[in-house]
């Protein structure tokens, strides 16, 4: 059963939600003005590689913002145009409330919300889940604009000559993610061509779904479409399941602490 929360409760089991989230975080906010306690939480769960998707809808990003997202590798961000909800999801509660993230702890601010747990309510967290991916597919992601912010870093640095080491350590690292796939789609074992933050990481032969992701050079939302869509992975009640088919072209689904995942073979055709 949904609880009711008032201000003080919005803020305590918001903080919880981002504290607790171990597989995935979706929040959704108009304005992404983030205090220094919610960046310490998501760099908290950016450090455990926690899968997290940021939608804002006011398009005013600060070049505070900017700067401290793109150092981040597990949160993706994306711009939805006429945003107006404010929701927060992990993958065992969710929390639909007034409250933005830029208000977060201001105790002057009168706050309502709704806290859903999904073991109780798992028809109302779906809906809500479904609503969230939904907002995320029709949303903008704001890598390039990211991107753009750190070529004019570089640009500043080429007029002081300092940028030649970094012009080419650019090109061979397009070269390497080129490489990572074949002709037929498969994953390259080649150790040149692993993402650096990983560079240290064993190549098992069975990757979860974002590490394969990561591998093939795709977000784990563009490698869950292309499993939907080829029948490996069909979505009941909010969650992806294995097929049949996903088995038999090599996927396990295994159950952990927070409920169920797949492995996929790393050399797996997409």
């Amino acid at each position: 059963m949904a609880k009711f929360l008032n201000s003080s409760g919005t803020t305590y089991h918001l903080e919880e939600l981002i504290k607790n989230a171990s597989d995935r975080l979706i929040i959704i906010s108009p304005y992404l003005k983030l205090n220094e306690r919610i960046k310490e939480l998501l760099e908290d769960r950016n450090r455990l590689k926690i899968d997290i998707r940021i939608v804002y809808g006011k398009n005013d990003l600060h070049p505070e913002e900017i700067n401290w997202l793109k150092n981040l590798t597990f949160i993706r961000t994306s711009f939805c145009k006429n945003l107006h909800a404010k929701c927060y999801l992990n993958e065992n509660e969710c929390i639909i409330t007034s409250l933005n993230l830029y208000e977060f702890s201001q105790v002057n601010n009168n706050e309502m919300g709704v806290l859903i747990y999904r073991n109780e309510d798992a028809k109302l967290y779906a809906d809500t889940y479904e609503e969230a991916q939904r907002i995320i597919r029709i949303s903008d992601e704001v890598r390039m604009s990211l991107e753009k912010v750190h070529d004019s870093d570089n640009k500043s640095a080429l007029n002081n000559g300092s940028n030649n080491g970094a012009n080419k350590a650019s090109k061979n690292g397009s070269r390497n993610t080129s490489s990572m796939l074949s002709s037929a789609g498969k994953v390259s074992t080649d150790p040149v061509a692993s993402n650096a933050t990983e560079a240290a990481t064993p190549n098992y032969s069975k990757l979860t779904t974002a590490k394969l992701a990561k591998e093939l050079g795709f977000k784990t939302q563009e490698l869950n479409d292309k499993l939907l869509a080829a029948g490996y992975l069909i979505e009941q009640e909010g969650e992806l399941v294995l097929t049949d088919t996903g088995r038999a072209a090599g996927g396990t689904s295994k159950r952990g602490k927070f409920g169920e995942f797949c492995l996929w073979d790393s050399e797996m055709v997409v």
